[in-house]
C-alpha cells in the first residue's frame, strides 16, 4: 500500500512540475514579444533646401581710377555716401599741369604768328607754299599738345561714372596716385539690386536641371524656383531671389557650374562683399517620409526595421533622397503602406518578435511650420 501511495504522490508531483514548467514557458514566450510602437508609412508634402555658399555684389560695381598722375588735393565724398553720375569725388593737384598748359599755349601762339607771317609772302610769291604748310603743321601739333594737357587738367577732377554708393576710400589727401595703380581710388556701386553668385557641383547641377520643367536651358531658367538668402548671422533675408543666369559649362578646375541670382535691396541691407548661403527649395509630395528616430546606422548605412506578418522584425537598408530637419525623404527601402518600428530601434535585433502597438503617423512626423505646407 505504501509503495502504491508513494507512486501516486510521485505522479501527482511530476504533473504539478510539468504544469509549472508550461507556465514558465508561456511567460517566457510573452517576454520574448515585448511591445514596440509601429507606424504605417505615408507620404507628406515636405520642402527641403539645398544650400550653397554665395558672395554678394551690386548690379553695377564701377572702379574709380585716376586718369593722370598727381597728388590728391581734395576728397569730396565719404564712404557709404550716395552719389550721382558726374558728381565730383576727388580733385588732384594741377599746378604742374597748369604750367605745362601755359607753355603749350605759348607754343600755339608762336606757331600761329609764324603762319600769319608766311601767308602774305606766299601770296606774293616771295616764298614757296611748302614753308607755309610746314608752319601750319607745326601750329596743328602745338594745338594738339595744348588740348591734351587741358584734357589732363580736366581728368584731375575725378567724377563718379554711375549713380550709386561710395565704397572704401583707401587714399586720402596728399597721396600720389596714377593710372597704373592696382587699387582704385574707390568703387561706386549701384545696390538697389544685388547679385548673389554661387556654384553647384556637376551632380547637383544635373539633378537640378532634370527636376525643373522645360525643354531648353532658357525655359528651365524661367521655371527655376525662387531662392532664399541666409545672411552671415544666420538670419533669412526678407526678399526672395530669382536665378537669372547659368553658365551651363563645367569649370575644369573646380568641377562646378556658376549661377547668379538677383535680389531686391530696398533698405541697402546688402552691399558689396557680403557673404551668405543660397537656399534652393525642393518640394517632395509622393515619396515616403519617415522620422529619423525610426532609423539606425550600421557601417555607414541607414536602416529601418520592417514589421512582418508574423510580428517579427527584419532590417533593411534605405536610400535617402533628402533629410529635412528630423525627417528623411526615402527613395528606396521603404514604401508607402509599409509598417516599420517607430521608436526604440536600438533595442531590436533581426527576426526578433514584438508586440506591435500602432501609433498615429502624424505623431511621429510632427509638422514643422517652416518646412511643411498643408
Amino acid at each position: 500500500m505504501r509503495s502504491k501511495l508513494y507512486l501516486k504522490l510521485l505522479i501527482i508531483g511530476g504533473a504539478v512540475m510539468l504544469s509549472g514548467c508550461g507556465g514558465k514557458q508561456e511567460n517566457n514566450s510573452q517576454q520574448q514579444a515585448p511591445p514596440f510602437p509601429v507606424v504605417k508609412v505615408e507620404s507628406k508634402k515636405v520642402t527641403g533646401y539645398q544650400t550653397y555658399p554665395t558672395s554678394i555684389e551690386g548690379i553695377v560695381n564701377s572702379a574709380v581710377r585716376a586718369k593722370v598722375s598727381g597728388y590728391i588735393k581734395q576728397v569730396l565724398v565719404d564712404e557709404g555716401q550716395k552719389v550721382n553720375k558726374g558728381q565730383t569725388l576727388f580733385r588732384l593737384e594741377t599746378e604742374t599741369l597748369t604750367q605745362d598748359a601755359d607753355a603749350a599755349k605759348a607754343s600755339v601762339n608762336v606757331a600761329q604768328v609764324e603762319v600769319d607771317r608766311l601767308k602774305p609772302l606766299v601770296e606774293k610769291g616771295i616764298i614757296s607754299n611748302v614753308q607755309l604748310e610746314t608752319a601750319k603743321a607745326n601750329l596743328a601739333q602745338a594745338k594738339s599738345n595744348y588740348n591734351s594737357i587741358n584734357a589732363n587738367i580736366g581728368y584731375a577732377t575725378v567724377k563718379s561714372p554711375v549713380d550709386g554708393y561710395v565704397g572704401a576710400i583707401p587714399f586720402r589727401e596728399g597721396t600720389l596716385v596714377s593710372p597704373s595703380d592696382q587699387v582704385p581710388l574707390t568703387t561706386v556701386s549701384d545696390i538697389k539690386e544685388v547679385y548673389a553668385y554661387f556654384s553647384m557641383n556637376e551632380k547637383d547641377y544635373l539633378d537640378f536641371l532634370q527636376n525643373t520643367k522645360g525643354e531648353t536651358l532658357e525655359e528651365k531658367i524661367k521655371n527655376f524656383p525662387k531662392v532664399n538668402l541666409l545672411l552671415a548671422n544666420g538670419e533669412q533675408y526678407k526678399q526672395k531671389g530669382e536665378i537669372k543666369t547659368v553658365t551651363g559649362q563645367i569649370n575644369e578646375n573646380t568641377g562646378t557650374v556658376s549661377f547668379r541670382a538677383t535680389f531686391d535691396n530696398p533698405n541697402r541691407l546688402l552691399t558689396n562683399g557680403n557673404s551668405g548661403k543660397i537656399q534652393i527649395p525642393a518640394v517632395y509630395t509622393d515619396l515616403p517620409v519617415i522620422s529619423q528616430e525610426s532609423t539606425f546606422e550600421r557601417q555607414g548605412q541607414v536602416l529601418v526595421y520592417h514589421v512582418n506578418g508574423d510580428n517579427k522584425v527584419s532590417s533593411e537598408v534605405i536610400k535617402i533622397k533628402d533629410g529635412v530637419d528630423n525627417l528623411y525623404v526615402v527613395e528606396s527601402g521603404v514604401k508607402i503602406g509599409d509598417v516599420i518600428v517607430a521608436k526604440g530601434v536600438g533595442k531590436l535585433r533581426a527576426d526578433m518578435a514584438i508586440t506591435p502597438q500602432e501609433v498615429a503617423y502624424d505623431s511621429i512626423t510632427k509638422p514643422i511650420k517652416k518646412l511643411f505646407r498643408n
